[in-house]
């Protein structure tokens, strides 16, 4: 390859340089989490948990986590001055109220049109339930996805329309993968950065979709 892929942490990096000041954000479980670590100093960013924290900041050295205080995918956390924990029932009203800014989630695909698919892929081992990701895609004022831009066969995650059971539709503005940055519009995906080395035409070629410019 010509092209050297992001890592994990350059992909965090990408996602927390978008997100505005002020901002209310739920870091979904998996990679999304990465991006509290990756935050720009002095930039005000609200955390939000859906297990019931807000106001999170980034993870706690090892021996200074506290088993009590822990993220939705069971991980430790710190709280920062200001910060507070709530009935999980709270948590969920800030979801589907509209109370959130953005939401940042893994996907198994997303589709050109930003339908999302990140709670099953059909495989018999695969554990069906679909927790709070539907609540968040569509209750959040902006959902961004963050994930490996091919499975581990070499498929593009990123399809005409999703094979998977969707967790929600036309819900997904933005992909940040290893390889591009993609706004989700209505004129179809548009780049909005790509990995060192990597050019358009390759880019298309590895998606199987018209992208643009």
């Amino acid at each position: 390859m010509s092209w050297q892929a992001w890592t994990r942490t350059q992909m965090a990096a990408l996602v927390a340089q978008d997100i505005p000041e002020g901002a209310v954000v739920n870091l979904g479980i998996g990679l999304p989490t990465l991006v509290a670590s990756q935050l720009p100093p002095g930039r005000e960013i609200i955390l939000h948990s859906e297990n019931g924290v807000l106001g999170m900041g980034p993870p706690p050295s090892p021996e200074a986590a506290d088993p009590d205080l822990i993220n939705a995918g069971k991980q430790a956390v710190t709280l920062l001055p200001g910060g507070c924990f709530f009935h999980h029932a709270d948590s969920f009203a800030m979801m589907r109220g509209g109370h959130l800014d953005i939401c940042v989630l893994g996907a198994f695909q997303v589709s050109a049109r930003g339908d999302l698919a990140n709670w099953h892929t059909g495989a018999t081992d695969a554990i069906p339930a679909v927790g709070g990701a539907m609540d968040l895609a569509i209750g959040a004022k902006q959902t961004f996805v963050m994930m490996e831009h091919l499975s581990k066969s070499g498929d593009s995650k990123i399809v005409a329309a999703c094979s998977y059971p969707l967790t929600a539709a036309a819900c997904v503005s933005r992909i940040y993968t290893d390889l591009a940055v993609l706004a989700v519009e209505a004129a179809g995906l548009r780049v909005l950065a790509r990995c060192p080395g990597l050019e358009h035409r390759q880019l298309e070629s590895l998606t199987g979709l018209p992208l643009r410019a």
